[in-house]
């Protein structure tokens, strides 16, 4: 086929034209094997079998005992060394490590805690808001989208106001590096960026949990390095490493759904007006269809532990796969005319926050949280707020991330 999901050159092309190559993947018998390039220095894999329907996404995210997540979901794969030096990511790990860290951070996410947050999250989308109509509408993205998110998780974590500039420089700096790779260069000089930023960040959250250890205050940080009722609390570097997934993972998903929601009520007057015709009955509704259209992480990789028959394809141990979440989200089996945004849409089975299973986004109700109520300050104080243009993309096979998105109101 001329199509080759590991090649940079397939990631350039217009969102159209890649919705389409994947719609006609689905269409094939088994799923299609892509060999990758290796990449002097990079520990770039072998190759991948491309899962892209619905059905085939959803069984491997929820049989995690034959389709790892370990050494590592994303490519390539981290070397060893960095593992030893940052400690290891949750979503990297499978049960029963995963589990554990799970347990001792799920109560941070737990519908008392968000319920907490709401009168925060409120005060920061009205703060933002109000500095917009000051200062005039730029960029959706630097004044709005990537504000949010940030700030509510410095929030939680009770993060000093000295620092969080220094946290907003190191979490672009992570996001640019995810995906993608266009040179040696370029990807050697990312990667020590990425990790100068990483240390950074991990080791001030580890320096503020030994002071909430010494004198906890309630906020996340506190939370996390106390034991829960089993005895369990994080390590220096566990808490390092879950403060560097929060912030990555925490953030883009609700800064990317809202970035390209603006252009998506814009470019759909119908649906908007539909939205804003009875927001409290359609806004839970309409962020679903938004993370299902956007699907803001694009893809994670599973390591098979086992042979395994996969819709009449025989995986070996040691193979790779991808789950392409972009595309099940299309699947014509699953949703009816997937290429329309329709906020009426029934989208429970997306797969946007990732598939069914245990590694089923822990943040996804406190996204949906800041983007509800973000969308109502937005469309109640700024009723014609609109997008102007095409949004800058940022180029990743990962991260459907929009960089900058002129706007207008």
């Amino acid at each position: 086929m001329d199509i080759d999901l590991a090649d940079l050159d397939f990631w350039r092309k217009p969102l159209k034209e890649r919705n389409e190559a994947f719609a006609r993947l689905r269409q094939l018998e088994h799923p299609v094997f892509f060999p990758e390039k290796k990449v002097p220095l990079l520990r770039s894999g072998k190759g991948f079998y491309a899962l892209v329907r619905h059905a085939d996404v959803t069984e491997a995210s929820r049989n995690a005992k034959v389709f790892s997540s370990e050494p590592a979901v994303t490519n390539p794969e981290p070397p060893g060394w960095v593992k030893q030096v940052f400690g290891e990511s949750m979503v990297n790990m499978d049960d029963p490590r995963h589990a554990r860290l799970r347990r001792i951070v799920t109560r941070s996410f737990s519908p008392k805690m968000l319920a907490g947050l709401q009168s925060d999250i409120e005060a920061a989308c009205a703060r933002i808001v109000d500095d917009v109509i000051e200062e005039g509408p730029r960029d959706f993205v630097g004044q709005v989208a990537a504000r949010l998110p940030i700030h509510v998780i410095c929030d939680m974590l009770d993060i000093p106001q000295e620092l969080r500039e220094q946290v907003h420089r190191h979490v672009d700096v992570s996001t640019a590096y995810t995906g993608v790779r266009p040179s040696l260069a370029r990807s050697v000089q990312m990667a020590g960026q990425n990790m100068l930023a990483l240390l950074a960040l991990q080791r001030m959250v580890i320096k503020l949990g030994h002071e909430r250890a010494a004198d906890p205050k309630g906020d996340l940080v506190s939370l996390l390095v106390t034991a829960n009722p089993d005895g369990e609390k994080l390590t220096d570097k566990e808490l390092g490493s879950f403060f560097s997934l929060l912030l990555v993972a925490g953030n883009e998903t609700a800064r990317n759904t809202m970035a390209h929601g603006i252009k998506l009520l814009t470019d759909n007057p119908a649906q908007r007006e539909l939205l804003t015709s009875d927001f409290d009955a359609h806004i839970n509704s309409a962020i679903e269809e938004m993370v299902r259209y956007v699907s803001p992480i694009m893809q994670f990789r599973r390591t098979v532990t086992q042979d395994y028959s996969l819709r009449g394809l025989e995986l070996k141990k040691g193979d790779k796969v991808v789950l392409f979440y972009g595309s099940a989200n299309r699947d014509e089996s699953v949703f009816p005319d997937a290429d329309t945004f329709d906020i009426t849409r029934d989208t429970k089975p997306h797969v946007g926050f990732g598939g069914p299973g245990p590694h089923f986004c822990l943040g996804a109700n406190l996204a949906r949280q800041e983007m509800r109520t973000m969308f109502r300050e937005l469309l109640t104080r700024l009723p014609d707020i609109r997008s102007v243009g095409e949004p800058e993309l940022l180029l990743s096979n990962f991260d459907n991330s929009v960089r900058s998105q002129p706007f207008t109101f």
